[in-house]
């Protein structure tokens, strides 16, 4: 334990400032909301006013940076390192441990051995610090949070939290990267790009497949292409057409709950970013995660530049294909660029002398995609067949007879049979229930 007198304590925070201070490789670690918080705490204590109320203050913010994150300061040091992207961690990723220059490998040693002595900085100790040089009467409450399960039985998080010598544990931390990665990749499941950049998507859908009924073999496809993409073996890129609230989004979103623990990842990218799709594809090559590109509700205006760039990235060029890398998109539409009847050719027609091919070129654009999935209207049969899946699924506890003539009942009202029809059926008809039953209880005789 620290002693907490003024001059022992002065030293000792002078030393943790020239420990942040000098970080080879790992400068981003202290760089988000607690990093900035630990040292702008450091610095209060150490150059506290007479009252000392901006060394409250700085404590104050630094609690509130770590419950807002809701972690120890001692796991959050350690799930930064997990996610930092720099020369070190981007090597260690995409090569074996020896290969790594000697350099890097001494500076990343440095770095954890630095970090380390932060780590040991806990907040308790800072607790008492600020009750030192604040002349409290009792220390400022600790913020603590219990050690996920989770987190413990992870071999590089275990590695740091039990090292003596955190500089030993450099070819774990190497190890970790090379499996799970870094930056945003490593932290989120799904993201979008958005104007230039990766964006975390920090509450992905947790639709899951087994909500999707009535269109089995198009799931099953979908679950093998997507099987062959993580095995590392050549997957297809697949086009999933058809009518509207069949289920063609939620199909491909439920993927990454089913196989985000095998390291896939879902980026969302809209028409108007399509545009930058060759770009896109190029910063995740070389990565060891395996990537969904999801295009929604695509289609084309005519000399649209996202056509000509989607096309790029299913056709290739002469840039070899990220084998980590597929496309799937969704569409009402079979023919995903827009034809006029002005389109079609006729003998007036002297713009163009080969007009039809380049009509049949817009025509089969959708062929580019290895593999088509058609998602054909529900009938009454498949309609029903998804409703009673989703009320067993729901624990919904009423007559089949019943159940399915309201489920007829809604879709004439509403939007018709489809798998979205049926899950909005169902949800409104559990909250029903639900709410009845709440009355019920609510207005029974005591």
């Amino acid at each position: 334990m620290l002693s907490t007198g003024s001059t022992s304590s002065s030293a000792k925070i002078q030393f943790l400032q020239r420990q942040a201070a000098s970080l080879l490789l790992y400068q981003s670690v202290l760089q988000s909301e607690v990093g900035i918080a630990f040292l702008e705490l450091l610095q209060a204590i150490r150059y506290t006013d007479a009252d000392g109320r901006g060394c409250l203050q700085a404590y104050g913010n630094y609690f509130h940076a770590l419950a807002a994150n809701n972690q120890n300061w001692e796991d959050y040091l350690i799930s930064q390192i997990l996610i930092a992207e720099n020369p070190f961690s981007k090597q260690a990723q995409q090569q074996e441990f020896a290969n790594i220059p000697v350099a890097l490998v001494a500076a990343a040693q440095n770095d954890l051995h630095l970090l380390q002595s932060l780590y040991e900085c806990s907040s308790a100790a800072l607790s008492e610090w600020v009750q030192t040089v604040a002349h409290l009467p009792v220390s400022p409450v600790v913020w603590y949070k219990e050690q996920d399960k989770a987190e413990v039985e992870n071999k590089a998080i275990a590695s740091l939290h039990n090292s003596d010598n955190w500089a030993d544990a450099v070819e774990d931390l190497a190890a970790y990267y090379r499996q799970c990665g870094t930056g945003l990749f490593a932290e989120y499941r799904a993201l979008r790009w958005q104007g230039g950049n990766f964006v975390g998507i920090k509450h992905p859908d947790p639709v899951r497949l087994g909500i999707i009924a009535g269109y089995e073999p198009q799931r099953d496809a979908l679950l093998k292409n997507t099987e062959f993409l993580l095995a590392g073996e050549t997957a297809l890129h697949v086009l999933l057409y058809g009518s509207r609230g069949s289920g063609k989004s939620s199909l491909v979103k439920a993927l990454l709950n089913e196989y985000s623990d095998r390291n896939l990842r879902l980026i969302e990218v809209t028409k108007s970013e399509l545009r930058d799709l060759p770009l896109i594809v190029e910063q995740l090559r070389g990565v060891p995660q395996k990537f969904i590109i999801f295009v929604d509700d695509l289609s084309f205006e005519e000399d649209d530049d996202a056509f000509k760039a989607l096309k790029v990235v299913l056709e290739g060029n002469l840039t070899a294909r990220p084998e980590n890398v597929v496309v799937y998109a969704t569409s009402n539409r079979r023919h995903l660029i827009r034809e006029f009847y002005t389109d079609r050719p006729a003998p007036k027609d002297h713009e163009e002398i080969h007009v039809w091919d380049t009509m049949q070129e817009k025509l089969s654009f959708s062929d580019r995609f290895g593999l088509t999935l058609t998602f054909e209207g529900a009938d009454q049969k498949t309609y029903l067949k998804i409703v009673r899946h989703l009320a067993a699924q729901a624990e919904i506890n009423i007559s089949q007879e019943d159940l399915e003539y309201q489920a007829l009942q809604w879709a004439t009202r509403h939007n018709g049979r489809s798998g979205r029809t049926a899950r909005q059926f169902i949800d409104f008809l559990k909250a029903d229930l639900a709410v009845s039953g709440i009355k019920n209880h609510t207005d029974e005789p005591e």
